[in-house]
């Protein structure tokens, strides 16, 4: 979280310096894409509010796989907790294992 916390912060001052509002152009893009599915993408919504983090697009897959959508986005990198969801993604685009979390222990 600190290292998202971090980018928002970056993602904010490019906001109030620039005229690119939410444009594809933009430095910083922050996608979201989980494999949660309502109601369970309250949770996610609720901290993103809390911590003032403001993503420029959400994906809520509710068990899609999520190298479908990271195909047609093409992110810099892409940042998972599960290998599960990197070893297909990693194909063609560039990841981070996070170990933390319940699948991780």
């Amino acid at each position: 979280m600190p290292l998202l916390q971090k980018i928002s912060s970056i993602q904010k001052m490019e906001k109030l310096n620039s005229h690119r509002g939410n444009s594809p152009d933009k430095a910083v893009r922050i996608s979201i894409v989980t494999a949660r599915n309502a109601p369970a993408h309250e949770r996610l919504i609720n901290t993103m509010t809390h911590l003032g983090i403001e993503p420029d697009e959400l994906f809520f897959l509710g068990g899609i796989e999520k190298k479908n959508i990271l195909d047609i986005m093409k992110p810099q990198i892409f940042f998972d907790d599960q290998l599960g969801h990197l070893k297909p993604a990693a194909e063609s685009t560039p990841c981070v294992h996070i170990p933390f979390g319940i699948r991780n222990n």
